[in-house]
């Protein structure tokens, strides 16, 4: 009863102190649209203080109490000059994610959406920022990639691509290499298993990854299908385990769609709550056998224009 007591208090305490921290530092977990500036490590320091005072009355009052139980951490720290855009289309539900070094001005965009390179190119205007590369995580099969539009708007862009994508691209990338913009960088980790040429964009910072652009390799509570285009759900597997998996626990987590509302995960969340990935590789592979999806609506017009770097004829602009 006395622990039972003790823990009432201790999470009395927590929610009465932490949570006006928690709220405003809400934003930058949570907002689809966050530039990480250096008020977040001031939500950092007040965050890990509160935290750090709460553990050590737990820990001198109740050593059981916390052998038993887990407690959340936080997000790592990210590069301070880091400028971070995380957009989406609501008609494939993509997310494109543009990543800029404030103090250059160098930017690449993640999966760009050919329908929506206005707006990509606005944003990029807005903030003054060159677009050196467009990035794409695999040959995607639901919607037609923005990159050949980006590269006729703005001349300093470069396609990127996977070598094993079968793709055109001005660069073709593989396991290991780096994508640099300004002093930024992105490590490239091979994933395939959705298809031959998915990869998986690994940012570190502080000598440790931080962020991980996953394709769809791993989404939220899910992963790519594996029925059409070179899948297969042993290699997805093998994949997510030994390349994503494989991070830091606390390692943030964004995917190239979500179709339920969220919009970051993380290594512990996807290790501890993914309903295929957490169970073992027979089950994941029937469970990936056994879905039975509808064959993609998109697929027989965006696999061909991806193929080339998504260079289509745009529609015109109707008179009016």
């Amino acid at each position: 009863m006395l622990r039972v007591s003790f823990a009432r208090q201790f999470i009395n305490t927590l929610i009465k102190d932490v949570k006006p921290a928690c709220t405003a530092n809400a934003q930058w977990l949570h907002s689809s649209q966050c530039s990480h500036r250096p008020v977040q490590r001031n939500c950092y320091s007040r965050l890990n203080s509160q935290w750090t005072g709460h553990l050590h009355k737990l820990n001198s009052s109740s050593t059981n109490f916390v052998s038993h139980h887990s407690v959340a951490t936080l997000p790592p720290p990210l590069p301070e000059n880091l400028l971070f855009r995380q957009l989406f289309d609501y008609q494939s539900y993509t997310y494109t994610y543009l990543l800029a070094d404030q103090n250059t001005k160098d930017a690449i965009l993640i999966d760009p959406v050919l329908e929506l390179v206005n707006r990509d190119v606005h944003l990029i205007e807005d903030h003054g920022l060159t677009l050196k590369y467009a990035v794409n995580t695999h040959c995607h099969a639901d919607h037609i990639t923005g990159t050949g539009e980006l590269k006729k708007r703005l001349p300093s862009c470069k396609s990127v691509i996977s070598g094993s994508s079968g793709a055109q691209a001005d660069v073709f990338i593989k396991e290991g290499d780096y994508i640099h913009f300004g002093n930024l960088s992105l490590e490239v980790a091979a994933t395939p298993g959705h298809t031959n040429g998915c990869v998986t964009y690994v940012m570190h910072h502080n000598g440790r990854p931080v962020i991980a652009f996953t394709g769809d390799a791993l989404l939220i509570r899910g992963c790519g299908r594996t029925d059409f285009q070179e899948g297969d759900p042993e290699t997805l597997y093998r994949s997510v385990y030994d390349k994503i998996f494989s991070l830091p626990d606390d390692t943030l987590l964004y995917p190239a769609h979500d179709y339920t509302g969220q919009t970051v995960t993380s290594v512990a969340e996807e290790k501890k709550f993914n309903p295929r990935l957490t169970k073992p590789i027979n089950e994941f592979v029937e469970i990936m056998k056994g879905l039975n999806l509808p064959y993609p609506k998109a697929i027989d017009k965006a696999l061909p224009a991806n193929l080339v770097c998504g260079i289509v004829e745009m529609p015109k602009a109707k008179k009016t």
